[in-house]
């Protein structure tokens, strides 16, 4: 894929979020869904760049009227850290090294981020 190519990046996205854009749209075509799910994954890694400069700067620890707390950026640095990877789950992109995942770069199967339930009992 040439550089022309290559879809923009969302408006408003900063380097990590660009980068992360750039590192997925390169090798991969994207459905409009998963597109949605990569906009959201961008913003979640803007988000926590911002979060943990917020951090480095301010410390880890925060006076609250309970005493020493941990930092709130640093609580929800953990909430969207947990969000991306749940985003990049979903998106389901193959791992491993160049060259493992391109002769096949989307999975056969697909599957939510905690994978396929079924009702015990119900199939025989």
């Amino acid at each position: 894929m040439s550089a022309a190519d290559v879809p923009r990046a969302p408006s408003g996205a900063r380097a990590p979020g660009r980068r992360l854009w750039l590192s997925v749209v390169k090798w991969f075509d994207l459905d409009e869904h998963e597109r949605a799910l990569l906009v959201e994954a961008v913003r979640t890694v803007d988000a926590l760049a911002e979060l943990d400069a917020t951090v480095r700067r301010e410390g880890v620890l925060h006076e609250s009227p309970q005493g020493q707390r941990a930092h709130p950026a640093l609580v929800e640095a953990r909430a969207q850290r947990i969000l991306l990877a749940r985003l990049l789950a979903a998106l389901r992109l193959p791992v491993g090294e160049d060259g493992d995942w391109q002769e096949s770069a989307r999975p056969r199967r697909r599957a939510g981020a905690r994978g396929v339930y079924g009702i015990r009992g119900a199939v025989s």
